[in-house]
């Protein structure tokens, strides 16, 4: 499997002068299929790594599986074209997935191409309870994180990542890829594993580099994640389904800085 990076000569200019050619590295981006019990779901664009975590965390997200206990199996086969990614379903997810099954064609940071009505884009998101609680001086060097887990992105600056702190601002794991959506999935999907083999609560912050979209907003929510931390902007629709749902949303996070848009009963003065 890839590590999501390749070479590729190219000839760089400073004040219009072009400069000597060299090697320089880009992100691989791949066509990823997602088959539920053989039946093709959905192609999304993605960095072709920790591809088991995106397949349980898109499968959350989208609520094909109620937990993790739901999929049988996950197998990973390289194809000329791109990935296929086969999850073998329960039969009662699978007949349930097959009654609103929706043909969609996914792109780089866009979860929803294809929908077919806007009722489909919405879901029902969970109200979430008032569990967690965190103290800002905590999370002031998170951004390093996200560094961390930005192997890719270093030699590219070509991904986003999304990683999982502890209410102390500790840090317990982190994805990325080139698609914003994705690296959300593959922590979730990492997180949702965890918490089946018990050896992690369900506890925590979840700090993505990229903006909040109602997307990320949705998907943490769903997994039951109170409070996003989120490095760029955010969105009127966000704020709107955080403040329904109960999530506790920062934007413009910076570590000593930032802006709450909604839950700010969460965060202690």
């Amino acid at each position: 499997m890839d590590i999501g990076i390749k070479t590729n000569k190219v000839i760089k200019f400073k004040a219009a002068k072009l400069q000597t050619p060299e090697e320089d590295f880009l992100a691989i981006e791949k066509p990823v299929a997602l088959i539920y019990n053989g039946i093709s779901h959905v192609v999304m664009m993605t960095s072709p790594k920790d591809l088991d975590h995106f397949a349980i965390g898109f499968s959350l997200t989208e609520k094909i599986i109620e937990s993790v206990n739901d999929i049988y199996g996950i197998d990973i086969i390289e194809t000329a074209e791109g990935v296929e990614v086969h999850i073998e379903l329960s039969s009662r997810r699978f007949m349930q997935l097959k009654e609103k099954r929706r043909n969609l064609t996914g792109r780089t940071g866009c979860g929803i191409c294809g929908s077919e009505q806007i009722e489909q884009v919405c879901q029902v998101v969970p109200v979430l309870p008032h569990h967690d609680k965190i103290v800002l001086s905590d999370f002031c060097h998170s951004l390093a994180y996200l560094n961390q887990v930005q192997i890719v992105g270093k030699q590219t600056g070509c991904t986003h990542a999304a990683v999982w702190l502890d209410l102390q601002g500790n840090f317990i794991a982190g994805f990325e890829d080139i698609g914003r959506h994705v690296a959300l999935d593959k922590l979730l999907g990492f997180r949702a594993k965890q918490i089946e083999n018990n050896q992690q609560n369900q506890k925590g912050v979840i700090l993505i580099s990229s903006r909040a979209s109602y997307e990320m907003v949705q998907k943490t929510a769903i997994c039951g994640v109170e409070i996003l931390l989120a490095v760029s902007a955010t969105t009127s629709m966000a704020v709107n389904m955080a403040k329904q749902c109960n999530l506790t949303l920062v934007g413009f996070f910076r570590g000593d800085k930032g802006v709450i848009y909604a839950g700010d009963d969460r965060i202690i003065r």
